[in-house]
């Protein structure tokens, strides 16, 4: 198992992560159980912010907090300088109630509610991503009955796909998300946004996928914004403060994945956003990136204790943990892949291929194939690597199982940040039937 920022093998033999001993991590918080690397992550926010500053540009850089959103979070990303990204009322919800300031807080989604856009109203938040007509329209009503102008961005799809799993692919022409630039709603509703006086349109935005490892894609992206940019200047004279180039920068999982350091995705981003623009004659506006999985998830390590093993002969040898589908979603519905060691016995020869199972009624709750150990007893403790981005944001309780707790771990210091469920937590919103109550 490759070794991600702080993690180190002890004199123990044992997997140390920002100074920690992750089987007493084990012991103490129980598995499963969230590791998060808070060095590490520190230190991928201020690799954009050290970049962008050599660029000569203004710039946010805006985590997007659906790769991994709880308090703790939201206040590292304010400590580090960083704008704060949120797709839904939970996630702006989470983000005050940690004090984050709300002019740095960005308000994605293409379906957002009304009482999740007043919420957002009434908080200040820097600006919304209107990701379509129905949406602008309501925008531009409520600011209008508030006598308020609302700062917004157009979150415009480029026609690009990136290379990627399809479910996380997001730029193409037939995606959920975003006005359309090949037939024509993202030029009108630049005109609606920018004739709008109840609205201040900043720029425009777009995504087009996530754990992208080269920048080939996005230099695509940028030059059809720029098109885009350009006609709009022609026809309304606008020209935009801000265009966002969104995030889908890629990390390590497993061997052959090749991730480019911040510095090489954000030059070759400024410098055709600099050419472009500068050949249309547009200002050189604020440029806005939105990274979220290259900033935590190879800081998170997901610890598990071993339970049952199951040989088949020459077929598999399955060997279970206490989690599965309900920590990691990410193996059942992409397939994703990660890597693994047994993390008290580091220094022992991975000498058997077996695979990984998780304890849920599904035999779809798989979370790695064929992954090389050394002979592991009920007892040990799996080290799950990369786990940081996705793993607690979308974990759940089937088979009423109690989610995780996740740890914050630097200079041999351990934080809880978000306790482990209970089964009292599982079932505190389920109603007895009256007659059942009366029963009792």
């Amino acid at each position: 198992m490759f070794l991600h920022g702080t993690s180190r093998i002890n004199e123990q033999g044992h997997l140390e992560i920002g100074g920690c001993d992750t089987t007493i991590l084990a012991a103490t918080y129980g598995t499963p159980l969230y590791v998060y690397d808070e060095a590490h992550i520190r230190a991928k926010c201020r690799s954009f912010v050290e970049a962008f500053s050599k660029t000569g540009f203004a710039f946010q850089v805006a985590y997007a907090s659906k790769a991994f959103c709880t308090m703790a979070m939201c206040k590292l990303v304010e400590e580090e300088g960083l704008s704060l990204d949120v797709v839904s009322g939970g996630e702006l919800y989470t983000a005050l109630q940690a004090g984050f300031p709300a002019k740095r807080i960005h308000f994605h989604g293409n379906n957002k509610s009304l009482d999740e856009i007043r919420m957002a109203l009434d908080a200040k938040i820097g600006c919304f991503v209107v990701d379509n007509f129905y949406e602008l329209h309501v925008l531009a009503d409520l600011a209008q009955e508030r006598g308020e102008k609302v700062a917004v961005l157009l979150r415009v799809t480029p026609g690009v796909e990136a290379h990627t799993h399809e479910y996380i692919s997001t730029g193409q022409i037939d995606s959920k998300f975003g006005f359309d630039v090949q037939n024509g709603q993202a030029l009108e509703a630049i005109r609606f946004a920018f004739e709008c006086d109840h609205l201040h349109l900043l720029g425009i935005h777009s995504h087009i996928g996530s754990q992208i490892f080269e920048t080939d894609g996005f230099l695509v992206a940028i030059k059809r914004l720029t098109e885009l940019l350009g006609e709009a200047k022609e026809q309304f004279g606008f020209l935009p403060e801000v265009l966002n180039v969104g995030g889908g920068f890629g990390i390590r999982y497993v061997e052959g994945d090749t991730p480019q350091p911040a510095e090489t995705y954000i030059k070759a981003i400024t410098d055709v956003v600099r050419e472009e623009l500068t050949a249309r004659e547009i200002p050189l506006p604020e440029l806005w990136i939105e990274p979220g999985r290259s900033i935590v998830g190879d800081a998170g390590t997901t610890l598990y204790r071993i339970g049952s093993q199951k040989e088949i002969p020459n077929v598999r040898k399955y060997v279970a943990v206490d989690g599965g589908m309900t920590d990691n979603l990410r193996p059942a519905l992409y397939n994703a892949q990660y890597e693994a060691a047994i993390a008290n016995k580091m220094n022992q020869p991975a000498s058997e291929v077996v695979s990984i199972a998780g304890k849920c009624c599904e035999s779809g709750d798989m979370l790695i194939w064929d992954v090389k150990l050394p002979p592991a007893v009920a007892g040990d403790i799996l080290a799950v690597s990369s786990t940081g981005a996705y793993g607690y944001s979308m974990s759940n309780n089937y088979n009423r199982i109690a989610r995780p707790a996740v740890v914050f771990v630097k200079d041999g210091e351990a934080e809880l940040v978000v306790k482990r469920e209970t089964y009292a937590d599982v079932v505190s919103h389920d109603l007895l039937p009256k007659r059942a109550q009366l029963q009792r």
